[in-house]
């Protein structure tokens, strides 16, 4: 019986302009909640730009691909870098690369340079509800680094991928969140772990686990769900080998259809 479903955001829950059906998700929300579902936003996202999407529901917040949970407003686990390798990985990406279009994602907020483009700001804003911008990378604020988020430039940066595998060796770990966007995270601090955890403290199996995505950062979540659904729009050739089963698109609202037809309509 299902007991858990976790979804992921972007290219998933959320259609191609970045919504979804708020009326029809909160009586599935209300549905699930009645019958005891836990239902889990799995995001590369910002813990704060998950709350806007979901407000002030009482839910699970995998945030950061994995680094940090959130049950409601109560921050359950995080793990963060070692502070001197992740000042080695910016340095590398900023000095050495010469990239300055980082987004460099703390527990308590995420980072931009100041002299950033203000279309990168723009879009850095959309995507993280709490960031401050700063002077300079070498000189990082106070706080617990959990991520780095960044869009490659494939003709400037060809190698980029193979280079930090090299670099880094097994401390670092490249995801996809779709197309040229790539996550930095620790290795092992990923979704799929993330919910593994969550699957432990509950006592419950991947048997009772639904889980939805479309990314290469969504792969783990899917190998651990029994209950796997990769989006019919997914351009990840992987996840239609390794998930169960095949959701209609995000602009479908697939999640949902899912989930009504799947979950609720045995309950009901």
């Amino acid at each position: 019986m299902i007991k858990a479903i976790a979804v992921d955001m972007d290219g998933t829950f959320l259609d191609s302009k970045k919504g979804y059906d708020e009326k029809r998700f909160e009586q599935i929300f209300q549905q699930l909640k009645a019958h005891d579902i836990k239902f889990i936003a799995a995001s590369g996202n910002q813990y704060a730009k998950l709350k806007s999407i979901f407000g002030q529901r009482d839910m699970l917040f995998v945030a950061e691909n994995g680094a940090v949970i959130y049950e409601g407003d109560t921050l359950y686990d995080y793990e963060a870098f070692d502070r001197s390798f992740y000042q080695k990985v910016i340095d590398y990406l900023n000095i050495e690369r010469g990239i300055d279009n980082l987004i460099v994602c703390g527990l308590r907020s995420a980072y931009i340079l100041k002299d950033n483009t203000e279309a990168f700001k723009k879009e850095a804003h959309f995507y993280y509800r709490q960031l401050k911008e700063i002077e300079s990378f070498q000189d990082l604020p106070d706080d617990e680094y959990v991520k780095i988020a960044l869009n490659i430039d494939r003709k400037s940066h060809p190698t980029l991928d193979e280079d930090l595998s090299a670099n880094f060796t097994e401390d670092l770990k490249l995801v996809s969140s779709g197309r040229d966007s790539i996550d930095l995270i620790i290795p092992g601090m990923t979704k799929g772990q993330a919910l593994h955890r969550l699957l432990k403290k509950w006592e419950l199996s991947p048997d009772s686990l639904m889980a939805f995505g479309d990314a290469n950062n969504d792969l783990d979540m899917l190998e651990l769900a029994t209950h796997s659904y990769v989006m019919k729009n997914s351009e990840d050739k992987t996840l239609f080998e390794v998930a169960n089963h095949i959701a209609p698109t995000n602009d479908e609202q697939g999640v949902l259809t899912v989930i009504e037809e799947k979950v609720l309509s045995v309950l009901n």
